[in-house]
């Protein structure tokens, strides 16, 4: 975000919190290419419509390893009886177990449908917002997760 877009966001973020926006900081870290502030002790990763769907672009890519393995399956149209032996290589691989099945993903389905489908049944605030999982819609475009 440039300083006026961050601007803004401190001052809608501080809106919906009730907030004077000189409590709120700039983190010195992103989160997911969205900017971070900092609020006493609760963080949230702010960003607008846009910005928000690339982060959770990119965090769902770079978990697919983390999705259940029936999840995984059902969306590449794969028999559920492999699901034992998904659940087996992630358990054993965990993040390295992403790239091969990202290409699965990308070789049956598609990614893009994947992800069209993990965000529309649990939403952006399910994948970006650590915290409790809530999206917030601040307004005028932008939107806050809160991660910690």
């Amino acid at each position: 975000m440039n300083t006026n877009t961050t601007q803004t966001a401190v001052e809608l973020l501080a809106k919906w919190l009730g907030e004077d926006a000189e409590n709120i900081n700039e983190a010195r870290f992103d989160t997911w290419g969205l900017t971070t502030l900092e609020v006493g002790s609760d963080t949230y990763a702010v960003g607008t419509d846009e910005e928000c769907d690339a982060a959770c672009l990119d965090y769902v890519k770079d978990t697919v390893w983390a999705f259940k393995a029936s999840f995984i399956l059902g969306e590449c149209g794969l028999p559920l009886a492999l699901e034992d032996a998904i659940r087996a290589f992630q358990e054993k691989e965990c993040e390295g177990a992403n790239d091969a099945l990202l290409k699965l993903v990308e070789k049956t389905c598609g990614f893009n449908r994947f992800y069209q489908c993990a965000v529309g049944l649990d939403g952006r605030g399910h994948f970006l917002a650590s915290y409790d999982g809530d999206e917030i819609d601040l307004g005028n475009g932008f939107f806050a997760y809160r991660i910690g």
